[in-house]
């Protein structure tokens, strides 16, 4: 591939397919400089180093995740939108496993607050937890619990460490019930300060 043809897109693009081939700790800048067929020196006047490289990889997959996501959620609420929200999150976690690895890197917050893809991922996810009438800080901790859990055992499938012979779409199935239940009875911060303060006054 002719040097010219290089732009930052297609090497973030390439980058991705590596990531599924080789795993993410496989992307690096001499193995993509070796998919261009040139030498890692020209790489550097569209990344500034591997760490740059890598955030723009995981911005990448984040916007692939929550595009998929945005499709299955459209139209739905309630449980119905937390359970194709995680059946999508699951899906591309399986489905490519090298890049969802490469999207679980801390990002520094100054390209949070720039990235599109990462203020589109909070406002579908807000808009999928909306339902439920959770408000800060409740809405943070919501957002763990849930990334936890659905990071938690996609890690565990796609690594066959669930040996039991229940079947693994049953007990993800149950999850999301009790994540729906979870959010649906959510003890509320404020809820706790009140009877806290109306404790005191007795």
């Amino acid at each position: 591939m002719p040097r010219a043809g290089l732009t930052t897109d297609r090497l973030v693009a390439a980058a991705a397919e590596l990531a599924d081939e080789a795993g993410s700790d496989g992307v690096t800048i001499s193995a993509l400089a070796r998919r261009f067929g040139v030498k890692d020196a020209s790489l550097y006047s569209h990344v500034r180093n591997l760490k740059d490289l890598r955030t723009r990889l995981a911005l990448f997959v984040g916007g692939e995740m929550i595009d998929r996501i945005a499709v299955a959620v459209a139209g739905l609420a309630g449980k119905d939108a937390l359970a194709a929200f995680a059946g999508a999150y699951r899906e591309y976690a399986l489905q490519h496993p090298g890049r969802y690895a490469a999207a679980q890197i801390r990002i520094d917050q100054e390209l949070v607050v720039d990235s599109p893809a990462l203020r589109r991922t909070a406002e579908i996810t807000h808009g999928m937890l909306r339902a439920y009438g959770l408000t800060e800080p409740d809405l943070t901790d919501a957002v763990r619990l849930l990334r936890s859990t659905f990071h938690g055992y996609c890690a565990l499938e796609a690594g066959g460490s669930f040996g039991a012979p229940r079947d693994v779409q049953r007990s993800w199935d149950k999850a999301i019930d009790a994540l729906h239940t979870a959010l649906t009875y959510w003890p509320r911060e404020d809820t706790h300060d009140g009877a806290r303060a109306e404790s005191e006054d007795d």
